[in-house]
């Protein structure tokens, strides 16, 4: 699409997508699906963060699409494998190999004609503690509720307050009280990976633009099994928690549609 047309376009800053785009952003969203199925099958303890990113690299190539990560402001590799403590933006290296017990968090991009998919899943290195287990079941459902709350005359802040509130319910459930990532959150996406607006994992209900169709977002709640404090290493990329407390991220790029919230990113046929 022309890039002065997208700008036209757009509702206060984000772009609004038609029905074709959209079914665009669901292609580039099946390489991504694609993609995290391969790394989640090869994900084994004694394989490193960089065979990994080998593995989507050639995965998304092959689908006749280029990785949105790579060279992304520098960024080095194809994925960001985030280990253990590392919250996001791990940077995949032939060092990091992984152990039984780890939990790794892997997110991945793709961009297909054009249009942008992006998702993330916390995967379990073999046999891992029951709590990092549960950790990573409150952060995929504080996503899908942050999901059930993108519907047509929602607000931003909407999916916030479902996403905090979910959290909150996990963490009351297990025992174990979660810390909320507040610095990094979702973002509308499209024609670009970033894009306008940034989506809070925390806040209170009614705040913000409304939520239209052709809107997309990408929801993507981290929780930590400690404290919620961050700190990003000598990278220049990497986000760990400050306390050394295990993290899980996950992630899905979401349509706003007449009918309800539309995952584009989950695998082909789902």
């Amino acid at each position: 699409m022309n890039r002065v047309a997208a700008v036209l376009r757009r509702n206060r800053g984000i772009e609004i997508k038609t029905r074709g785009e959209l079914e665009a952003m669901r292609a580039a969203g099946i390489v991504v699906a694609r993609t995290l199925a391969a790394i989640a099958e090869a994900a084994k303890a004694g394989v490193s963060t960089a065979d990994l990113d080998e593995i989507a690299e050639e995965t998304i190539r092959a689908a006749g699409a280029v990785p949105s990560f790579k060279g992304y402001h520098g960024f080095p590799a194809s994925i960001c494998a985030s280990v253990n403590e590392q919250i996001v933006h791990g940077i995949p290296a032939g060092t990091t190999v992984l152990a039984d017990g780890d939990l790794l968090s892997v997110d991945c991009g793709a961009i297909l004609d054009g249009w942008h998919g992006d998702s993330a899943v916390t995967l379990a290195i073999g046999t891992v503690p029951a709590a990092d287990q549960a950790l990573s079941a409150a952060t995929r459902a504080a996503m899908l509720a942050g999901i059930e709350a993108a519907v047509p005359g929602a607000r931003l802040t909407d999916i916030s307050y479902a996403v905090q509130r979910s959290a909150e319910t996990s963490a009351a459930a297990d025992g174990i009280s979660y810390g909320q990532i507040v610095e990094y959150g979702g973002h509308g996406i499209g024609t670009e990976m970033h894009m306008e607006p940034f989506l809070p994992n925390i806040g209170k209900p009614g705040k913000g633009p409304k939520l239209k169709p052709g809107m997309a977002l990408a929801i993507e709640p981290m929780l930590t099994g400690g404290g919620a404090e961050t700190v990003e290493l000598d990278d220049g990329w990497t986000v760990v928690t400050a306390d050394g407390s295990r993290a899980a991220h996950w992630e899905h790029t979401v349509a706003v549609t007449e009918d309800g919230p539309r995952v584009l990113t989950l695998p082909e046929g789902s």
